[in-house]
């Protein structure tokens, strides 16, 4: 138990800095290259709700609105997905704790879930034509210059992209086992890449990774908690992407993002998109929803940040899959000493 609460610890100070860095990487990308720079948004928002061009809530009040509501009814509508999470949470734990007397509430819960899931995958087969048919008629009412909007989002993401895949992540291999991490890292991590590229879903890429960390000389049972957690809550892609997403509808309505209130609000957002988008095809609309509902964009904005989501997914499940392979490495650097990973050549 001491070793799991090491391996738990480590994990949650190596996702947490993992994910702010590709956060302020991100904002520095939108910073020196706004998607929306010299792109005519008129005709975009002549044909979107109205929104208030404040500069929008203190740092104090979105933290206030993002975990917490005023009244229990409002958990369940769509502007407050995050305190709906945080419910789900202290409600599951309480369910457990509660043990034989709670098993009937479980019994409930596991039967539901798989309930919701049944009517999620039908719903999932009309997801994308739907999808389709909203890029169509939005393409066609408002003309090429949004599609130049997507366009300079999807060249910024792949240049960020870029950046992390082969900066970040080299680095990040050097801190945990200097030249021979590098050497490690890159000689294993072809798969991962691969099958993320292949399958655009972080959890279709968690037997690969589990594989290929083992590989890389990571314990049994830190590849075996890092990798699959990894998956549902650390996606650097994603909080890159979380990024691009806010900076579109700031630039679009006129928000401020050079304020320290707006800029913290901006990367702590980000960071928590990484942590709710779903770990499969375009990660599903909980992180689009998030951002609406925590700067008080309407809901109907979702579609047209979901698009984002879309046309940079497979480089986002790229830098998801990957960034996790290396975060194991990390982790056992800093559980298993700064010589873990001699030892384990030394071993084979």
């Amino acid at each position: 138990m001491a070793r799991l609460g090491k391996i738990i610890g480590t994990i949650f100070i190596v996702f947490f800095s993992t994910a702010i860095i590709a956060a302020i990487v991100a904002l520095i990308g939108v910073k020196l290259f706004n998607p929306l720079h010299n792109v005519d948004t008129s005709s975009l928002l002549a044909n979107l709700p109205k929104v208030d061009a404040t500069s929008g809530k203190g740092i104090g009040q979105v933290l206030v609105d993002t975990f917490t509501v005023s009244d229990f009814l409002d958990l369940f509508t769509k502007s407050n997905l995050l305190p709906l999470i945080i419910f789900s949470i202290l409600f599951g734990l309480a369910t457990t704790m509660s043990g034989e007397k709670g098993r009937p509430v479980a019994d409930l819960l596991r039967s539901a879930t798989e309930v919701v899931l049944k009517i999620v995958q039908i719903i999932m087969y009309a997801a994308p034509i739907g999808l389709g048919c909203y890029f169509a008629v939005t393409v066609g009412k408002l003309g090429p210059q949004i599609i130049s909007g997507y366009l300079n989002a999807f060249l910024l993401y792949l240049a960020l992209a870029f950046v992390c895949f082969f900066g970040l992540n080299t680095l990040y291999a050097f801190i945990a086992g200097g030249k021979a991490g590098i050497r490690t890292f890159w000689r294993n991590v072809l798969t991962p890449a691969i099958t993320a590229i292949a399958t655009s879903s972080s959890a279709a890429c968690i037997p690969v990774n589990l594989v290929a960390t083992k590989k890389m000389g990571v314990p049994d049972d830190i590849a075996e908690t890092v990798i699959p957690l990894g998956a549902n809550t650390h996606k650097d892609g994603s909080v890159i992407g979380g990024m691009l997403k806010i900076a579109f509808l700031f630039t679009l309505f006129g928000k401020d993002m050079s304020s320290f209130g707006s800029i913290l609000a901006m990367l702590g957002v980000a960071f928590l998109v990484g942590a709710v988008m779903g770990a499969i095809p375009s990660g599903g609309m909980t992180g689009e929803l998030l951002i609406c509902a925590v700067f008080g964009f309407p809901a109907e904005l979702v579609a047209t940040i979901m698009i984002i989501s879309t046309i940079i997914d497979v480089p986002a499940t790229l830098l998801n899959s990957t960034g996790n392979t290396v975060c194991a490495m990390l982790v056992s650097r800093f559980v298993e000493g700064k010589n873990w990973l001699k030892k384990k050549i030394i071993t084979k």
